[in-house]
């Protein structure tokens, strides 16, 4: 720092005192290439204005291979997983119906997921050089159905159908099945009215996970991810003489 005179050269005389003297580096650990690396404070730049982004104000520090420094705001395994949750593919709640649309007072609806889209999913993060990274992963556990009005019962009473063992969720609807009981289904016990379909929601519960290079790991809060559907419910007729 030429421009500042005697004040640069007692900074640099103090970084060399640190980095390269000895006290506590020595020759900036030129020797340790490839065993690790020196972890500095960056700013995040959509914070610039936020005290907080100011707060790590410690000196660039050295950290072996693999290490977790011990430095509580630095980049961890478990930062690492949550950057990676946030990352997640999770497909859309794509859900089958029957009947789809419109179905009648007293009728189950069936409601069933494929097992073919609806599996486990994973993502990893990593911070280069470091040797250090985290997978997330998002297992689904489960749908829950809101038909959307009380006048109505769901399967399971709970409304919460759970995962078959070969991933699906319910059961395809089949000829002949119509006044069965679904394993995964509403019935509508009055009609919703031309004008006003019932908002039916199908909720899958998603169960996140996480594991990483340390040996480190854990559970994330389990995510939630749904869909709403227009259900129009009529009256069957009939006619006497």
């Amino acid at each position: 720092m030429p421009f500042l005179g005697g004040v640069g050269k007692l900074v640099g005389d103090s970084l060399d005192a640190y980095y390269k003297d000895g006290e506590p580096y020595e020759d900036y650990n030129l020797d340790k290439q490839g065993e690790g690396m020196f972890w500095a404070a960056v700013k995040n730049p959509n914070r610039h204005d936020d005290p907080e982004a100011n707060a790590c104000d410690k000196q660039p520090f050295w950290v072996n291979e693999g290490d977790v420094p011990e430095e509580p705001l630095a980049v961890s395994p478990r930062i690492l997983a949550e950057y990676a949750y946030d990352e997640l593919p999770v497909p859309g709640t794509e859900i089958e119906m029957k009947p789809a649309g419109a179905t009648k007072v007293n009728l189950p609806t069936w409601v069933w997921l494929d097992k073919a889209t609806f599996k486990k999913i994973s993502v990893t993060a990593s911070l280069p050089g470091t040797g250090l990274s985290a997978t997330t992963s998002a297992e689904p556990v489960s749908l829950h159905l809101d038909p959307g009005t009380g006048d109505a019962r769901t399967y399971p009473a709970s409304g919460d159908c759970e995962i078959n063992a070969d991933g699906s969720i319910g059961q395809p609807y089949a000829q002949g099945k119509a006044n069965d009981t679904p394993p995964c289904g509403i019935t509508y016990l009055r009609a919703s009215g031309s004008d006003r379909p019932y908002a039916m929601q199908a909720t899958v519960t998603w169960q996140i996970t996480w594991t990483s290079t340390t040996g480190e790991g854990g559970d994330l809060p389990d995510g939630t991810f749904g869909v709403t559907r227009d259900v129009a419910v009529q009256e069957i007729q009939s006619v006497n003489r």
